[in-house]
């Protein structure tokens, strides 16, 4: 089953990259209290991926915390160094918090994988954002096809 809006993320950990290594993380913590924005690639260096969903993230990061984000993260199925790697070629800094899906299951959790064997991808993501608050899910946007047209950095800002 899809999450919807109105349903609280599951506790499932994901994690990131830290100078001591890889690192879980929990959403329903860093979350807590807070207001979110999570959005899905399908993968770390791939051409959407790259050339404009981490990108819009990046560039209206400041207008997202003027509207009351305190937190930006970037999930994928890919392991936690290729997530360090991209983040760090895409130069997110503290802006964007690279996250790690390795196994995929946060992803299954919520309802949200994709075959992508059909080009050597294997499960992976779908391509999605949505607006947490407090672990709570308040906007969800999944594009229904290649391409990025409803989980945009600007989409998501019109709904805040």
């Amino acid at each position: 089953m899809t999450i919807q809006v109105g349903d609280t993320l599951p506790s499932i950990n994901l994690t990131t990259m830290t100078a001591e290594g890889p690192k879980p993380v929990s959403l329903t913590e860093i979350s807590a209290g807070k207001k979110m924005v999570l959005f899905a690639v399908p993968g770390a260096f791939t051409p959407t991926c790259s050339a404009q969903h981490l990108p819009g993230f990046i560039e209206k990061n400041k207008d997202l915390k003027e509207k009351g984000i305190d937190i930006v993260a970037c999930v994928s199925v890919n392991d936690p160094f290729v997530m360090n790697a991209w983040g760090e070629d895409r130069n997110v800094g503290e802006d964007v918090l690279m996250l790690s899906d390795g196994n995929g299951d946060f992803t299954a959790a919520i309802g949200l994988e994709m075959d992508g064997s059909g080009f050597g991808l294997g499960t992976r993501s779908q391509r999605y954002a949505m607006i947490i608050d407090d672990g709570v899910v308040s906007a969800l946007n999944v594009e229904s096809g290649p391409g990025l047209d409803v989980s945009s950095a600007e989409t998501i800002l019109g709904q805040l």
